[in-house]
């Protein structure tokens, strides 16, 4: 969280973003993604960083596509819904910010629920009033749900 008496407009937007981000993210989950809503989350062009290496992106109509993929693949492997834990923002200076989010995703596997924790940092821009996410890194997805028996 930022201190002081006065927070940073980044901060206030962040959280609105990813308000907006799970609200989008869990109607994927259901099979009724508004894939527009999703892109508006994201800024113009991106950077993403797994194990699996670094990439760029445009948000364009491939953005949409390996969204609706991805939902997809979630739905599949038995996700249930993801809530944002907590949300640790920083701001780098007047229109950046880093946001560390603490992610709980609920799967139900073999009529089992699982509860599986974890944590993304997103890169993020003010863009008017509103926060766009322009970079994201995240850990080993596929090892962590070997780990729990998914997949």
């Amino acid at each position: 969280m930022l201190n002081g008496a006065e927070a940073h407009p980044i901060q206030s937007a962040t959280r609105a973003l990813f308000d907006r981000y799970e609200r989008e993210f869990n109607a994927g989950l259901t099979g009724e993604a508004d894939l527009e809503a999703v892109a508006a989350l994201y800024a113009a062009c991106f950077i993403a960083a797994s194990p699996a290496g670094v990439f760029t992106g445009k948000n364009d109509e491939e953005l949409r596509r390996v969204s609706a993929k991805g939902f997809k693949h979630y739905r599949d492997t038995g996700v249930q819904r993801m809530t944002v834990r907590n949300l640790d923002i920083s701001a780098i200076d007047d229109l950046h910010g880093l946001a560390r989010v603490a992610w709980r995703a609920i799967y139900k596997v073999e009529g089992v629920q699982k509860v599986i924790d974890f944590t993304n940092v997103y890169l993020v821009r003010l863009e008017g009033d509103s926060a766009k996410v322009f970079g994201w890194i995240t850990g080993d997805e596929a090892e962590v749900l070997r780990q729990h028996g998914i997949g």
